[in-house]
């Protein structure tokens, strides 16, 4: 356990609670050998966030896209207003 903590500006009671919700998650996997407990990698819950997040790109990006495309509707209205001030401000700089 000491070589994980090694490299890591963390205790080893934070990094064994690291540990433990990686191995909750299924990332990880731990054996025992003799008083070692060797922890092993597990990738297949990776790879189906990686499945799932591909599945859903497209629509986001729509969306996303659609979004971009408002919010740009929106700054040009707001910048045109700037350009052209309104009644109650013309009014506002004329001395009575």
């Amino acid at each position: 356990m000491n070589e994980l903590v090694a490299p890591c500006d963390m205790s080893l009671q934070a990094v064994c609670k690291h540990l433990k919700v990686l191995e909750h998650a299924g990332l990880i996997s731990r054996g025992q050998q003799a008083q070692y407990r060797p922890c092993r990698f597990e990738a297949e819950p990776l790879d189906e966030a990686v499945e799932w997040v591909e599945r859903h790109r497209v629509k986001w990006n729509e969306r996303l896209d659609r979004l971009d495309q408002h919010l740009r509707a929106i700054q040009a209205t707001g910048t045109n207003r700037k350009q052209s001030p309104s009644k109650r401000s013309k009014q506002k700089e004329q001395p009575k």
